[in-house]
């Protein structure tokens, strides 16, 4: 089962490359640019080198190399982090050298203890609040978590550190509603919950005190089961993917525990581009096959309100509504997805990548975040903005569900949006609207449409039926989260004014 990995995980170890530098003018194009990729591929790459070669054993010179130069750093911060002293970097950090310092040359390991005493733990012992202390997301399960594990593999006596850690894991449950749904995507639940998952782990082994035994975790480990599809994808909605790195160590853990299906299987040292020493080292101490059993044909996440639905013949429904200021938050309510033969026909995009402004307050200007890289109505020339959606229906039927929205306070006037969903194939939208307004229907694809008289269709694998509204579809050139190009194709339907309803529908073929 581990195989595969352990082989990677040896090529790295002896690949006698240099360990990529971080010079100065790298660490400074955040402040200039705002861009971030370029130092931060050199200091995953540092990263990953150090996995590597601590978990491929036998420890020896390369290894004491690699942990004195992550020794040498001059922060282990992410320069999009510099405000703050502690960010979720220089936590990972400090727990793998805490992990590794056992296995160096003992002056190599006297010096990573004390740099992760000086660099985090001192900082966990100082009373004065951490910026991230209070987020309710994943940065409370990420920093406690890791800095947590750091101090029981390095402090004499950890429990001053641990008892700041179990109030950073108590914020981030209370950050979950009760249906375990993560407002950030499956990607941040990898992240947050995993680390959650870890430390509370290494705490009950360590003490006995089980900070899984909550109310709350059993539906949080099910979370990714519930928003995949049949065919293995995941629902992308937020910053995330549709192919979400699952560390198998994690979710076997999580089968083990609470009954949540096991991993299909391993993933690439490479599929994790961060290198995270939790995930890595977890996956090779517990992955193991475990049985599975079959997830709901629909699931609806109630604190969420999201509905993935698992139809007929590899067709699968997702859509979503929400609030407009979440952690991780796109404009986004009343979007939904179509998946057809493992594809997102009708898409969402995912995270985009991450630059200064993403996270500032020209945020939702990025397409992956604005209102218009969603398949969503403008209305009146107003394209969605703030607000929270209301579930007005959910209900399962026979051969699907139904699902609707009101989304009014997001736009300048009343909006409901109502969803009829067949497992066959077919999705009914109704969008109801108050006012002589005109109205754009805007939907978002990685497949360009051709539109004809009253029919679209993507690639023959979605077709729309609509009254004989004008279509004009654009093709809009962006950049994937890793900064790679990406094209992606929006269809325009305008709806004249005196159509106080829009009826569309959707077949997947």
């Amino acid at each position: 089962m581990l195989s595969a990995l352990e082989r990677e995980i040896r090529e790295v170890a002896a690949s006698g490359e240099p360990l990529p530098g971080l010079p100065y003018t790298a660490f400074r194009e955040f402040g200039r640019t705002g861009e971030r990729l370029g130092y931060e591929r050199r200091y995953f790459g540092r990263r990953a080198r150090l996995a590597a070669l601590a978990l491929a054993g036998p420890p020896g010179d390369a290894l004491d190399d690699v942990v004195w130069a992550t020794c040498d750093e001059y922060t282990w911060v992410l320069p999009a982090h510099q405000s703050m002293p502690v960010d979720l970097f220089a936590c990972e950090t400090a727990h793998t050298l805490a992990e590794v310092a056992g296995q160096v040359d003992p002056m190599v390991g006297e010096r990573a203890r004390a740099e992760v005493r000086r660099r985090v733990l001192d900082r966990f012992l100082d009373p004065r609040p951490m910026e991230w202390e209070g987020f309710g997301n994943n940065w409370e399960a990420v920093c406690g978590g890791a800095a947590g594990m750091a101090a029981l593999a390095v402090l004499d006596d950890p429990e001053p550190v641990l008892a700041r850690c179990r109030a950073a894991m108590r914020r981030f449950l209370d950050g979950y509603g009760d249906d375990g749904g993560c407002v950030e995507g499956v990607a941040y639940w990898v992240y947050g919950f995993g680390y959650f998952v870890y430390f509370a782990e290494a705490l009950r082994e360590r003490t006995g005190e089980d900070l899984l035994d909550h109310p709350k975790v059993a539906a949080m480990a099910a979370f990714p089961h519930r928003v995949r599809f049949a065919d293995g994808g995941h629902v992308p909605f937020s910053d995330t993917t549709d192919d979400p790195f699952l560390p198998a160590g994690l979710l076997t853990r999580l089968a083990e525990r609470f009954g949540t299906p096991g991993p299909d299987g391993v993933p690439s040292f490479h599929a994790d581009h961060c290198y995270r020493w939790g995930h890595l080292s977890r996956t090779l101490a517990w992955s193991r096959p475990v049985r599975s059993d079959p997830v709901e044909t629909a699931s609806y996440l109630p604190d969420l309100a999201w509905v993935v639905d698992r139809g007929e013949h590899g067709y699968g429904f997702a859509a979503k509504g929400g609030h407009n200021d979440e952690p991780h938050n796109h404009d986004d309510l009343g979007h939904f997805i179509l998946r057809v033969a493992g594809r997102n026909v009708l898409d969402d995009l995912g995270a985009g990548e991450y630059t200064r402004d993403y996270f500032g307050d020209r945020r939702h200007t990025f397409l992956h975040a604005s209102a218009e890289g969603h398949s969503l109505p403008v209305v009146g020339g107003v394209p969605q903005r703030g607000g929270r959606a209301e579930v007005l229906e959910y209900a399962e039927t026979p051969d699907g569900l139904t699902f609707a929205l009101d989304l009014g306070s997001a736009y300048p006037g009343p909006v409901v949006r109502r969803f009829r969903w067949h497992r066959d194939g077919r999705l009914d939208l109704r969008d109801e609207f108050a006012g002589d307004v005109p109205v754009e229907e805007v939907f978002i694809s990685r497949i360009r449409p051709e539109a004809r008289g009253g029919r679209v269709s993507w690639d023959g694998l979605v077709t729309l039926d609509h009254p004989g509204f004008a279509a004009t579809v654009e093709t809009l050139a962006t950049r994937d989260h890793h900064g790679r190009p990406d094209t992606v194709h929006r269809l325009r339907l305008r709806v004249p004014p005196g159509h106080p309803a829009v009826d569309l529908r959707f077949t997947c073929h």
